[in-house]
């Protein structure tokens, strides 16, 4: 009988110290997170320039487009590119938290980093860099990732 009432002691112990949970809160991050907006969608692809969901912007790759030639010149047109996007989506570069960088050629890297520390000069988001290998005259590629 001793061990069933410390038993239920020590139950009624433990359930008085879990934190409580505001249902308001939980309410609001399963609304929040229910619903992504497809920004921009891409008549002839199949895929969104961007995507709203839980509080970010899902980037979909940009290139530099036709331009002046080289590595620096792309990288600053993909750049002004994202910067233009995230402006329209509601989010500036500054509340960008991760970007990956495709090139087509990874001894590029420190020409395109140049360009790249530019548009990042406080809030450096997470990165990664990868070679592959993409269409026509494109030398990189860059997706991010953004605070809404």
């Amino acid at each position: 009988m001793l061990r069933v009432i410390a038993a239920a002691a020590i139950f009624t112990v433990l359930l008085a110290c879990q934190p409580e949970t505001s249902s308001t809160y939980v309410t609001e991050s399963i609304e929040q997170s229910t619903t992504p907006e497809y920004m921009n969608p891409n008549p002839r692809a199949p895929y969104s320039e961007g995507v709203r969901y839980g509080g970010l912007i899902f980037l979909a790759g940009k290139t530099g487009g036709p331009g002046e030639p080289g590595i620096q010149a792309e990288t600053r047109r993909t750049l002004e590119a994202i910067q233009d996007a995230l402006q329209r989506f509601g989010s500036s570069m500054d509340r960008v938290v991760k970007c990956k960088v495709f090139l087509v050629d990874m001894t590029e890297w420190s020409a395109m980093n140049e360009v790249y520390a530019e548009f990042f000069p406080k809030n450096k988001p997470a990165r990664t860099a990868v070679g592959i290998s993409l269409g026509g005259d494109t030398r990189v590629e860059i997706e991010c990732i953004a605070a809404a």
